[in-house]
């Protein structure tokens, strides 16, 4: 079962990236997080930490997650108050207590968008609680009209390691068509800023089939990325959920989709694998090509996709404990009435069985372009080879992958519309269902 993505680009989730699929976690079952905090566990498991910054200088047309806007510094200084009191509340727990962060992960919205003093000030009083000293790796989402040349010190004054550029475009026209915040003049100064000031890791992000995307330009972009020589280029192929501006302009107006179709997006970053290999790039996963496959990990990737454990903190965050799913509530009035009165603010969660927390692994590292049988033999005591030989046997013969021995390998073809493939190893049950 395979979906057809040849299509126009219409209203939809087609991003897979958890199972089961988000639609079936319930308020009900957030008992479960917090038995899982309060059992012991073995301090040497791999701990994350993800902190959701939801302001944005303006919300782009094609985003989904939850940011707020126009926030003055009291009510930014209030959320990040409530942050605080969050890692104080979660580090009491037991089975968090005396355990240190693998890695970290600052999502948005935009983390930038808070000043260095905001940034300075919450990586002080965090660290009472929670710290990230001896973390691997610290990744943060910059848009490049945030930064000066002091925020971008203060990243790296603050522990971060790994800095994530969205820059999506350089197209100023498609910039502004698609309600970006920022032009191509701010990404350039912010770039030179981040190679100036110097970190391990500066990940660019492109995205293509925004609106307005031709193949000429999609080529320049591809040509300005390969100057800038970034160690990593995460290209998207757009999609259009359905909280986004331009979906609900389609839906309201009854307009078509103004965006590229899948064909011409897997086109598009095919054609960009190519020209970036042929610079030295090397394909890490569906959407990520890497200068170094030695020295440029994404650590917190390769942790969420193998069942580590990853801390939720922010309004509407997402996160992973001891086998049960959970996000936290997602209005910010909310979350941050519930963190001040002293309770951990998750809305809703899932227990996975065993056989959901394979395919959760199974189909998340598929994404990554390939798999081997034998780690899952190891820890879930199943041969995927025979659990999965349905699904891997349709797939081979569709020409979206191979197997070699223990090995399973996405062609380009499977590689480029990697989503579209997992449903089909998902339990009968949810292959129907809404997946958000």
């Amino acid at each position: 079962m395979v979906t057809d993505t040849s299509k126009e680009t219409e209203v939809g989730s087609y991003f897979i990236s958890n199972y089961p699929p988000f639609s079936q976690w319930k308020s009900d079952f957030v008992p479960e997080v917090f038995d899982a905090f309060e059992q012991p566990v073995n301090a040497e498991d791999p701990l994350g930490l993800y902190i959701h910054i939801p302001f944005c200088r303006k919300r782009c047309k094609f985003c989904y997650f939850r940011v707020y806007t126009n926030q003055n510094a009291k009510a930014i200084e209030d959320y990040v108050q409530a942050l605080i009191r969050e890692a104080e509340l979660l580090s009491t727990r037991p089975a968090i207590q005396g355990r240190k962060l693998k890695f970290v992960y600052f999502g948005g919205g935009t983390p930038s968008y808070l000043s260095s003093r905001q940034l300075r000030s919450l990586r002080e009083r965090m660290s009472q609680f929670i710290t990230w000293d001896d973390a691997e790796e610290v990744t943060f989402e910059c848009e490049p009209g945030t930064l000066s040349l002091e925020k971008v010190q203060t990243l790296k004054d603050i522990g971060v390691t790994r800095v994530s550029l969205g820059v999506e475009n350089f197209d100023d026209k498609i910039l502004e068509e698609n309600g970006r915040a920022h032009l191509s003049p701010e990404i350039v100064r912010a770039y030179g800023w981040l190679q100036q000031v110097g970190f391990p890791q500066i990940n660019i992000d492109l995205i293509a089939g925004m609106i307005g995307e031709t193949d000429e330009n999609w080529n320049k972009c591809v040509e300005r990325a390969i100057e800038m020589t970034p160690d990593n280029i995460t290209m998207y192929q757009m999609e259009l959920p359905f909280n986004t501006i331009i979906s609900k302009e389609m839906k309201e107006q009854g307009l078509e989709s103004p965006v590229a179709n899948w064909s011409t997006k897997r086109r598009w970053v095919s054609e960009a694998i190519d020209r970036l290999g042929s610079v030295g790039y090397h394909v890490s996963s569906g959407n990520e090509m890497v200068k170094n496959v030695e020295t440029d990990r994404f650590i917190y990737r390769d942790n969420l996709f193998r069942g580590s454990d990853l801390l939720a903190t922010g309004v509407s965050s997402f996160g992973h404990f001891q086998g049960v799913h959970y996000q936290n509530l997602d209005g910010i009035e909310d979350y941050m009435k519930v963190v001040n009165e002293g309770r951990l603010p998750i809305n809703r969660a899932l227990r996975p069985t065993d056989h959901q927390q394979l395919i959760r692994e199974v189909i998340l590292q598929m994404k990554e372009g390939r798999l081997s049988a034998a780690p899952f033999a190891k820890k879930f005591g199943v041969n995927i080879l025979e659990e999965f030989a349905e699904a891997f046997d349709n797939q081979r013969a569709a020409g979206y992958l191979e197997v070699h021995g223990d090995d399973i390998q996405l062609t380009r073809r499977g590689l480029l519309q990697v989503d579209s493939l997992l449903p089909e190893y998902f339990e009968p049950e949810h292959r129907a269902v809404r997946y958000t």
